[in-house]
Order: structure tokens, then sequence, then C-alpha cells
């Protein structure tokens, strides 16, 4: 029978196995969660996916909040390379201001439909803004796997709200 001295080797042998064991499973899904492709790689033509989506939707919210507060420098970097390449800050912040007040002013705006055709994403979003909605259409493109806006056309402005 083993003495107690000789019992305790084996125990500290099994947990540093089951240690390893451990680490080796974690390292593994940590790397098959970096191998995951973006849902933003390989764009298929038709509607968005729902993690395209999530994605579209939380990069447009982020670019109309930072207009909310007149976050300037924030909201620019929502835009895409192409946009920035020809509108600067100073012009962008003109252009919000003259054009898309409502985006400043707005108190709630909604995602509708969202498609993909020839590598451009269409964001539909309704805004409402001073008692009426108005309906734009973004243009997202996709560069190295990020989003930018490259512009955002009011299609139906100032509907007024039913009560």
């Amino acid at each position: 029978m083993p003495t107690k001295w000789q019992q305790r080797p084996a125990k500290r042998l099994s947990n540093l196995g089951m240690r390893r064991l451990i680490a080796a499973i974690s390292i593994a899904v940590l790397l098959t969660g970096c191998a995951q492709k973006s849902p933003l790689e390989n764009l298929a033509d038709g509607p968005c996916t729902g993690a395209q989506v999530k994605l579209i939707d939380k990069h447009i919210s982020g670019q109309i909040n930072a207009l909310a507060k007149k976050n300037w420098k924030l909201a620019y970097s929502f835009a895409s390379p192409d946009f920035k390449a020809g509108v600067g800050i100073t012009d962008f912040s003109y252009i919000i201001v003259a054009q898309y007040s409502m985006l400043i002013k707005n108190q709630g705006f909604r995602f509708n439909n969202c498609t993909i055709a020839d590598s451009l994403i269409t964001q539909e979003v309704s805004v409402t803004s001073g008692g009426q909605i108005y309906d734009l259409s973004y243009k997202l493109s996709v560069n190295e796997s990020k989003l930018g806006i490259e512009s955002a056309v009011i299609n139906k402005a100032g509907t007024k709200l039913s009560t």
C-alpha cells in the first residue's frame, strides 16, 4: 500500500494534466472564434442577413447619435474612405447642418429594408424629427471588413406623424 507521501505526486500530476487540458480547450475555443469570417466578407446580392443587419444598424446608429450630439469628428469617422477623400470634415458638418438637420434634431429612428447589390449596401431608415417622419436611404460600402457610409439620400421628406 502506497504511503501518503507517494500519493501526493500522483494527485499533483493529475491536477497538472487537468490544467493542461483546460488550457488546450481554451486555446482551441479562442482560435475557432478568431477564425470565423466577418458577416461583411463576400457580400451576396439580395436581402441583408441578420448578422449583417446588426452591424449595419449599429454603424448608422453611431453616426446619427454622434450627429445629434454635434460631435462632427465622431460622426465623420463613420464615413467611407472614398467619401472622406472627396469631402473634408468642415464641408461634412456644413452639409449636415444645411441639408440633414432632421438627423441632428432627431427624436428617434427606425431601420427598415436592407439590401445588397453590386457590393453596396442600401439601408432604409425612417427618422422622426419635428413631428414629421423622413425616409432616408443610406448607401454603405465595405473596405477591409469595415463599414463606411457613402451617402444618405432623403427619399421622402416630412410626412406628418399621425396622432
